[in-house]
């Protein structure tokens, strides 16, 4: 079927943004869906501007979308998401608009509105089909998300990203738990990493990761569909370990495992407010915070292995 016979419906859902891979999933496991837009975010100069991450935005093709029954249909799977509590948190209402679109293939139009951006001292996330001239001592890692995306990194990133390269050492060898589209090991190997190994227990994200990591010429890092119980106990140098903080406290044994003495970790992903359950395992695991990272209502602990 040609865009022009195609009938895009706009399906707007109010979430919390910790939530939005999961509701990614429903929408492209449940709808044909050709674009998902989790943030709209403006940037000036590689610096963000503004941003509407409350809002997921999913491009659906349908001939009619009854807006009663996709109401219904979010109430539904919210509710069960919260039963299972699969997050210690409020998810947002779930809330949902519909509204029929112009004749425009979303699974391209998106792309318009993402432009590079400067996440870090060093690090530009570039879309690889954008043109950037880098600056300086800049580095450019270039991504390509696929269909379900931000049009910027995430806060939980960004500290991540920070933390690196306050904390690197060139001949690290490092592992990135929860590796999703690959951002965080080819940032990593850019800036000198020896050695990456990535996992990531969703199949579709470390397709996507070899994909980005082939785009920057970084073939060489080892990205596997796994949890972090396969890789190697005292081998890491640093770990990225940007996951939820229920997640976070609940292997954070394993975590440690793969450290080295002397080794440093950067816990991500968690919401201010619920970051108790994450410094009560790092106490349990006699773990060292060396610093507390803020940005927007997320924060990250930089910890060291001292054992």
């Amino acid at each position: 079927m040609s865009v022009i016979d195609k009938t895009y419906w706009e399906v707007c859902i109010e979430i919390n943004p910790i939530c939005a891979d999961i509701v990614c999933d429903i929408v492209q496991t449940n709808f044909d869906c050709e674009g998902i837009v989790t943030a709209e975010e403006t940037y000036k100069n590689l610096e963000l501007v503004n941003t509407t991450e409350n809002t997921l935005k999913a491009y659906i093709v349908a001939d009619e979308l009854n807006y009663e029954d996709v109401k219904n249909f979010f109430h539904i799977k919210r509710q069960d998401i919260i039963e299972k509590k699969i997050f210690n948190c409020d998810i947002g209402s779930w809330n949902v608009q519909i509204k029929k679109q112009e004749i425009v293939d979303w699974s391209k139009k998106w792309k318009e509105h993402w432009k590079p951006s400067k996440i870090s001292e060093k690090i530009v996330i570039c879309p690889s089909w954008e043109k950037y001239t880098k600056k300086d001592d800049e580095v450019i890692v270039n991504i390509d998300p696929g269909n379900a995306f931000g049009t910027g990194a995430h806060a939980t990133t960004q500290l991540c990203v920070k933390a690196y390269e306050k904390y690197m050492n060139k001949a690290d060898n490092v592992a990135d738990i929860g590796c999703g589209s690959g951002i965080l090991g080819i940032c990593a190997k850019k800036l000198g990493a020896e050695n990456v190994d990535a996992v990531d227990t969703d199949e579709t994200a470390v397709e996507t990761a070899k994909i980005n990591a082939k785009i920057n010429n970084e073939s060489s890092i080892n990205f596997q569909t796994a949890s972090s119980e396969v890789l190697q106990s005292d081998k890491y140098d640093f770990v990225f370990a940007n996951i939820l903080h229920n997640v976070l406290a609940e292997i954070m044994p394993d975590l440690k495992r793969i450290m080295k003495k002397g080794a440093k970790i950067v816990l991500s992903g968690i919401l201010e407010g619920k970051e108790d359950v994450v410094l009560k395992a790092i106490e349990n695991n006699k773990l060292k915070i060396l610093e507390e990272m803020h940005q927007k209502e997320w924060l990250a602990y930089v910890v060291l292995k001292e054992d």
